[in-house]
């Protein structure tokens, strides 16, 4: 896997969304966040969400954090658009410093596997912070994934290391 510093420009993806927490996805009766992604590819949303940027790709986001890894947050699929759509919720990616991780492999496999290297690489680094405001995947080939995990900006001397 590799793991990059990276500075993003602030964006706005529109898609569908839901509130979880890692443990609830950790059981199969309560997990949302996969039948929200069988339901955005069931239904073709990539194609059908208006003011969609013709050359998105298909994100997930994560917002609107509780507290940390273990509170309730929101995950939005969807596409990056210029404007929202009045029938799907409107997430705004902050622009700022981010750790991308990007790995390849069968979906959802690897990004299953790849949030795990994410969760190892923050207590193996712990001078590193995330900033939990907002995290995103994005999905630049059928088994190809980045994910960005925004980090405070305090840590610009940690790059060095990297």
């Amino acid at each position: 896997m590799e793991v990059k510093w990276r500075e993003v420009a602030p964006f706005s993806v529109c898609g569908l969304q839901v509130r979880t927490c890692n443990a609830d996805e950790q059981q199969a009766d309560s997990a949302r966040i996969g039948p929200m992604w069988e339901r955005f590819f069931v239904e073709g949303l990539f194609d059908s969400i208006g003011q969609r940027q013709s050359d998105s790709f298909v994100y997930g986001v994560y917002s609107n954090y509780e507290s940390d890894a273990s509170g309730h947050f929101d995950v939005t699929v969807g596409v990056a658009v210029g404007e929202g759509d009045a029938d799907y919720p409107l997430v705004r990616i902050e622009g700022g410093e981010y750790l991308a991780f990007s790995a390849k492999g069968p979906m959802p496999e690897v990004v299953i596997q790849t949030w795990g290297l994410i969760w190892a690489y923050f207590e193996d680094n712990p001078t590193i912070r995330r900033r939990y405001a907002t995290d995103f995947e994005v999905y630049t080939g059928a088994d190809s994934v980045s994910v960005y995990i925004g980090v405070q900006a305090s840590d610009e001397l940690s790059r060095s290391s990297n």
